[in-house]
């Protein structure tokens, strides 16, 4: 029997590592994700066939009502919501892992743990501590993705030496369970003092920076789960966990790049004010400078004579909804002989490979999007560059100004185009707080008002040509 699960566990990794390598193309992603779900099915029969299990009536009744909230989730969530719907979903993985460690220290018949391998009780807690900061580290990730609480980075007094001191605790709280494992104390005092570390985690990170995050919190989620598995014995959590944890990092490490920014000035950086402030319409600001406005009209003439047309989408798509009709605009401008790509920053939207998902939804073609390396080369012969509800990622301040919090972050090269229409609801400065420079350009026209309603007029009027 043992030799059969372990064959058992050693397809569900197959599964896992091909389902994994699949969804790193738009083209194969959806057969990749059946993959691994497959591969967890195998898992989870696997678990089940262990002769330890004496109950199956309580797995029974969570399977059930785990897959119908997840059927609710699914079938509910807008795309707009898909980032706190990640978070949320990270922190439930953190704190599930957290939640076995401690069914595994504590018994019916007593502590169990006093019997436990050093290297068990060392996972243990680690367990406990990685699953408790990724799930309190998430519910704020998820507050400040929902608006439920501030998206600034939120500082407070000595906050270094806070975390610092707390660290320190949580140091001894693991010492003490390794040492001297049975009380109920130490882990008590791990948990309680985890679950604070999470929340102090994650206040002081900005909204600006919000994607690397949840990149982060899906590594620490793989990575409690991997140290549940050793706890427990069970080599399929080992694997998924593991994979989970070191795809999450080379993913942060990814978003890290593409802000060219350190990790650790992610966490320890207070950036981003995640609300930035103006009201709907035209006006002055940065040293007097005037902003251009442009009519539906006006626009779908330069867009609908264009050879060469960037759609450059970001969250306020997302917001809008509006990728259905910039899919039907991109068509009619197709129709009329131009060419339309897709520029896609990896930081744009709220989560990573967010405009991605968004697109893919509207059935645009994978052959259409365009990585920032790939399409930087491409502005400077586009004629017309349509920005909707994109800010930081084309802010030229992260290339000209050195005094912005902006500057040395890759863009995308937008302000090279010949001609810059961009859809905004307002002059409202994007997550990161900073003025964007690349709407008081003189080859820049602002199209204010809902985004779907802008597309749909820019429609309507390519049509009339």
């Amino acid at each position: 029997m043992e030799a059969l699960l372990k064959l058992f566990y050693l397809a569900a990794a197959v599964c896992f590592i091909v389902g994994l390598k699949r969804l790193s193309s738009p083209a194969t992603a959806r057969s990749g994700n059946a993959i691994a779900a497959i591969g967890m099915l195998v898992a989870i029969v696997a678990t089940l066939l262990d002769q330890n299990i004496v109950h199956y009536s309580w797995i029974l009744a969570g399977m059930v009502a785990g897959g119908l909230i997840g059927g609710v989730f699914a079938r509910t969530v807008k795309m707009t919501a898909m980032p706190q719907m990640v978070a949320l979903l990270n922190g439930l993985g953190g704190g599930a892992s957290a939640l076995v460690a401690g069914a595994e220290y504590f018994t019916p018949g007593g502590v169990s743990i006093t019997e436990a391998p050093l290297h068990v009780t060392i996972a243990l807690s680690a367990s406990v501590l990685v699953g408790a900061v990724t799930f309190t580290g998430s519910i704020i990730a998820f507050g400040k993705l929902q608006e439920i609480i501030t998206g600034r980075a939120v500082t407070y007094p000595l906050q270094k030496t806070v975390n610092a001191m707390l660290f320190t605790a949580i140091l001894a709280a693991v010492i003490w369970m390794v040492v001297a494992p049975g009380p109920t104390m130490p882990f008590m005092i791990l948990l309680g003092l985890a679950l604070l570390l999470g929340v102090l985690s994650v206040v002081p990170i900005g909204g600006a920076d919000m994607p690397v995050v949840i990149a982060l919190l899906n590594s620490y989620s793989g990575i409690a789960a991997a140290m549940t598995g050793f706890v427990i014995d069970n080599h399929g959590l080992v694997i998924s966990g593991a994979l989970v944890g070191a795809s999450g990092i080379i993913l942060t490490q990814i978003m890290c790049k593409a802000m060219n920014r350190s990790l650790t000035n992610v966490l320890f950086g207070a950036f981003g004010s995640g609300a930035g402030t103006g009201e709907l319409g035209a006006g002055t600001s940065m040293a007097g400078k005037s902003v251009r406005s442009i009519s539906a009209e006006d626009a779908a003439m330069m867009l609908g004579y264009s050879s060469l047309v960037v759609v450059v989408p970001g969250y306020g798509l997302a917001v809008a909804q509006a990728q259905h009709e910039v899919r039907e605009l991109a068509e009619l401008i197709e129709k009329r002989g131009g060419t339309v790509k897709y520029a896609i920053h990896p930081v744009a939207g709220r989560m990573p490979g967010h405009m991605n998902v968004l697109l893919a939804e509207a059935n645009v073609s994978y052959d259409k999007l365009a990585d920032m390396e790939q399409i930087n080369p491409e502005f400077e012969r586009a004629d017309v560059s349509l920005v909707i509800g994109a800010n930081d990622v084309v802010n030229p301040a992260a290339r000209n100004t050195p005094s912005s919090p902006l500057y040395g972050m890759p863009i995308l090269d937008v302000d090279k185009s010949k001609h810059i229409i961009v859809l905004k609801r307002s002059m409202r400065s994007g997550f990161a707080g900073v003025e964007n420079e690349l709407f008081y350009d003189p080859k820049t026209s602002m199209l204010f008002g809902d985004a779907k309603d802008s597309v749909k007029a820019l429609v309507h009027e390519v049509k009339a040509l």
